[in-house]
């Protein structure tokens, strides 16, 4: 999707959005080491492992929070099961760079590897439509004025994944 689709879609100013975009530091791009092996450990550790492990917890206080406030009427029902498939479906991606792309990268720096990163990049499309399934779910992370602590703590946990993944796709990406 277009930045002026994704805009239009959210009724925002796309002209306000570019604004903010160009004044951005691109200090997290001069970051991104450029020797394949560091940017596959980077990959792994920074994204990788802390998805591992924040998604389950995320998944814990989603399902205490859909329990408890079962009968509120901005309760993200649905939203447990979704970040399960999405940590299923994660896991699955994650395994297949770590046990298949990355040990190929490896072996054979600057190979021709299009076919398997094409499939990892739709893969990271598919993610993508779930996250913003996600945002659905939670009417882009608003909580309610008398949100409990683990609701607020899920809405927190959730932008900082949120966050934290679109730097994944986008460091894999590019």
């Amino acid at each position: 999707m277009t930045l002026e689709a994704a805009a239009q879609a959210r009724q925002l100013d796309l002209a306000a959005i570019e604004c903010e975009l160009s004044e951005l530091s691109p200090q997290a791009l001069d970051d991104t080491p450029s020797d394949p092996d560091a940017l596959i450990d980077l990959i792994v550790s920074r994204f990788h492992d802390v998805h591992r492990r924040e998604l389950p917890e995320l998944i814990t206080l989603a399902a205490k929070v859909e329990r408890v406030h079962k009968d509120h009427a901005d309760v993200p029902a649905g939203l447990a099961a979704l970040l399960q498939e999405m940590l299923d479906e994660l896991q699955e991606h994650m395994q297949k760079e770590e046990q298949i792309l990355f040990p190929m990268m490896r072996r054979n720096p600057g190979a021709v590897l299009t076919p398997p990163i094409s499939r990892m990049r739709a893969e990271h499309d598919d993610h993508g439509r779930m996250l913003q399934r996600v945002q659905d779910l939670t009417h882009d992370l608003r909580l309610p004025a008398e949100a409990c602590n683990t609701w607020r703590a899920l809405y927190a946990g959730l932008d900082k994944f949120t966050a934290d993944f679109m730097q994944h796709v986008h460091t894999e990406n590019n």
